[in-house]
């Protein structure tokens, strides 16, 4: 006997809420990428030649390009897939943020649980952000900002800042800032003048006579306990950055699955098209 038409059959449709809200959620983050891209490339622009080249491993504006970059591609293929309708650049988009949210997730637990290794190399990241300390303005300026919220000075101690060219205690050291830390180092004053120069000469004292004038102790066991302390902040954080991305990945395989469904129906009309019963 031949098949009947089930009641509902003809009305699989691609929900054009879903599809249009996955466009703008994508559209957003599209332009936040090519925000980042074009802050990144202008401040590549704008820096010296060799300087840009001397610290490419630590400079802040290699971070947002390449940010922005992986953002717009993943975006562009939400966007385009979602718009069009075509299931193999949601499937791109899908598995891309599944993979980004599987990462994230590894290096927060690797992070926890080999606390030892990150905290060695988030040494490693500052010390070579020491050295280019004077390199790169945009370095700078970030390093500057951090001793002052923490109130620290180098990786583990002051005197860490005798690695740049610049502040070492060497003899054969030419710099007016030899054995010296940076103004951001310095304990705040309340005084009207400011004293620019007052990390001058801080190395050659001991700790007990620097902590007079300036921060002595590292920025590493400053961030380590501002993070002990605020880790509900920072699951906050982390739930800020997964929820989108757990919403992406919802409704693109929504998306996907109305797509086929319609795809299916079509195929199965189209096959019993000639048949009169149908």
């Amino acid at each position: 006997m031949a098949r009947t038409r089930t009641q509902g059959e003809d009305f699989t449709f691609v929900n054009p809420v879903v599809k249009y809200l996955l466009f703008l959620f994508n559209m957003l983050f599209w332009s936040i990428a090519m925000v980042m891209i074009a802050i990144g490339l202008y401040a590549r622009v704008m820096k010296h030649a060799e300087a840009a080249m001397a610290c490419l491993a630590v400079d802040p504006a290699i971070l947002l390009i390449v940010v922005g970059a992986l953002m717009f591609l993943i975006t562009f293929c939400g966007c385009i897939g979602s718009l069009r309708e075509n299931i193999c650049l949601l499937q791109t988009f899908s598995i891309c943020l599944t993979l980004i949210f599987l990462l994230q997730l590894v290096a927060g637990v690797l992070g926890f649980v080999f606390s030892d290794k990150a905290r060695s190399k988030v040494s490693e990241i500052i010390d070579s952000a020491i050295v280019h300390y004077r390199d790169d303005l945009d370095l700078q300026n970030l390093i500057d900002y951090g001793q002052k919220q923490f109130s620290c000075c180098g990786g583990i101690s002051y005197k860490d800042w005798s690695h740049n060219m610049y502040f070492n205690c060497t003899e054969e050291n030419p710099s007016r800032e030899r054995c010296s830390v940076p103004y951001s180092c310095c304990l705040r004053s309340k005084e009207k003048v400011i004293n620019t120069m007052c990390g001058h000469g801080m190395q050659d004292l001991d700790y007990l006579a620097a902590e007079e004038y300036i921060y002595t102790n590292g920025c590493i066991d400053k961030l380590v306990n501002w993070i002990h302390s605020n880790l509900f902040l920072l699951g906050g954080v982390a739930l800020g950055f997964a929820i989108p991305q757990l919403v992406g990945i919802l409704l693109s395989q929504i998306l996907i699955n109305q797509i086929k469904d319609q795809i299916e129906l079509q195929k199965y009309n189209s096959q019993h098209r000639a048949d009169p019963w149908y």
